[in-house]
């Protein structure tokens, strides 16, 4: 039994949902998303909120169960709210800086990375040292985040890099002479 699965989806004020039989498009203040899911489920609206039940008993259909509802939450928190990852950089020299729709990285190589950033994510430099990801879908906005992090992922020596603010990077201890 799904245990997400069961409990519909509340709609905030401000944002409406509509159902063309397996597409559910949510339109919210930072704009307009829509999921299609399987045949494995049903999705149904009333009183302002949106419900996923299963088609049938089989495993698939009760996997799909969960995972639609999942989807539905992410579409009604994406354009209500937004998503937003925020990363750190660490190291002497290491900074960022957003030039329009580049985000400039110095991280210690002979050249400066120049990072495109995609439609749909916005990316700020709030300080030279701090970089925000912000964006209405959760997958974007993750992937981009990585993307960047993965240009100088922290190193576990002296911690330099690009990481998750809050991230623990586990130290190692330096060749003993």
């Amino acid at each position: 039994m799904s245990r997400i699965g069961k409990k519909p989806v509340e709609l905030p004020q401000g944002v409406t949902a509509s159902i063309s039989g397996q597409t559910v498009e949510v339109k919210g203040p930072k704009g307009t998303r829509s999921f299609k899911a399987t045949d494995d489920v049903t999705l149904a609206l009333d009183e302002g909120k949106l419900t996923v039940t299963p088609r049938g008993t089989s495993k698939r259909a009760r996997q799909q169960w969960g995972m639609s509802r999942s989807m539905v939450s992410n579409l009604v928190t994406g354009v209500s709210t937004g998503f937003r990852k925020e990363l750190e950089i660490q190291g002497v020299g290491y900074r960022a800086a957003v030039a329009g729709n580049v985000l400039k990285l110095s991280l210690g190589y002979s050249h400066e990375v120049n990072f495109e950033v995609p439609a749909g994510v916005t990316v700020t430099t709030p300080k030279q040292t701090e970089i925000v990801v912000e964006g209405i879908d959760q997958q974007l906005v993750g992937q981009v985040a990585a993307n960047i992090r993965e240009w100088r992922a922290p190193e576990p020596y002296k911690g330099k890099g690009i990481r998750y603010k809050g991230e623990f990077i586990f130290r190692k201890e330096g060749k003993k002479k």
